[in-house]
């Protein structure tokens, strides 16, 4: 098993720009920027943003995660 990848900052806080595109099917399309590490992803759903929200302040790396911030 692989040793865990620590990413997010010791607080567990993160600012977030968040821009809505469009919505398609009921989901919202769009970028969000991570402020603190200056990142930016696109995401394709409600839940793709809210997963990337966690893998910023989450201090270990999910394996099974759609979208990373790399």
């Amino acid at each position: 098993m692989a040793e865990p990848i620590i990413t997010a900052s010791p607080s567990g806080k993160a600012t977030f720009i968040v821009q809505i595109q469009y919505q398609q099917k009921a989901n919202w399309h769009g970028k969000i920027s991570w402020a603190e590490e200056k990142k930016t992803q696109s995401f394709r759903s409600l839940l793709e943003m809210i997963q990337l929200m966690n893998e910023a302040v989450s201090p270990v790396e999910v394996e099974d995660a759609p979208r990373t911030w790399e």
